[in-house]
């Protein structure tokens, strides 16, 4: 895979399992990666406050000199029928998966388009392309950050900038295990199960994702704009 060295790469929800995952494998390749999140990052802020996230690109290229990789990984799952949803459900969600990203990119693409090139990656969802039962919200706006990615990877082809997403199905990571955790089963156990639905053999780890993200922005995939990369094991939405 294409080396990253020489490279600046920002990831949010950094402190997450995806986002650390693609944040040691952006590194392992070369690149200076800062990270942000909530707490314990470089750049610490809540991805709800749009003036952070306005601003955020261009602190980065200011202390760093360039801005080459962006990775829109932060997000947020909300479950449970619409009729179970609140007010603050249908703010957060959109707020964290959508109008973030929308903000991240509008700001990092001027930067990147000055340089002559750069690789955006958005975190999207198998779920966001092929809708599943039960959890309105969260498909919704993973559903507009898949249509984002292939809006702007046409749009912005020609400025050299490359606009892909990755799209994964469950992933053990400390948030689908807290789900499990919150809803009263065992999460062990309810990995387990969803292991035996996967045609592999098993859900994701976050390493399978954060490999695919490093991919994506390398040159290995250089002739690939607007992409929604699936990443399931073979195991379909149901």
């Amino acid at each position: 895979m294409s080396d990253l060295s020489g490279q600046v790469a920002l990831v949010t929800g950094a402190m997450g399992g995806i986002g650390q995952a693609i944040t040691a494998a952006l590194r392992t390749k070369g690149a200076t990666v800062v990270t942000t999140d909530r707490s314990g990052s470089d750049m610490d802020g809540d991805l709800t406050d749009a003036a952070f996230c306005d601003g955020l690109p261009a602190r980065v290229a200011q202390a760093h000199g360039r801005l080459d990789i962006l990775c829109n990984n932060a997000g947020i799952i909300t479950r449970g029928k619409i009729t179970e949803a609140s007010d603050d459900d249908l703010a957060r969600s959109l707020a964290v998966n959508v109008e973030a990203p929308f903000r991240l990119c509008r700001a990092a693409i001027p930067i990147m388009a000055a340089q002559g090139k750069g690789a955006i990656v958005n975190t999207a969802s198998c779920w966001g392309v092929h809708p599943g039962p039960n959890h309105p919200i969260y498909i919704m706006t993973k559903a507009a950050v898949a249509s984002l990615t292939q809006c702007l990877g046409r749009d912005h082809a020609h400025q050299g900038i490359r606009v892909n997403a990755v799209c994964p199905n469950e992933v053990d990571t400390p948030m689908l295990r807290t789900g499990f955790a919150t809803r009263g089963l065992d999460p062990a156990t309810a990995i387990a199960d969803l292991d035996a639905s996967v045609p592999l053999g098993r859900i994701a780890q976050p390493q399978d994702i954060a490999d695919v993200v490093a991919f994506l922005v390398s040159d290995a995939a250089r002739y690939m704009c607007g992409a929604l990369v699936e990443v399931n094991g073979g195991k379909p939405v149901t």
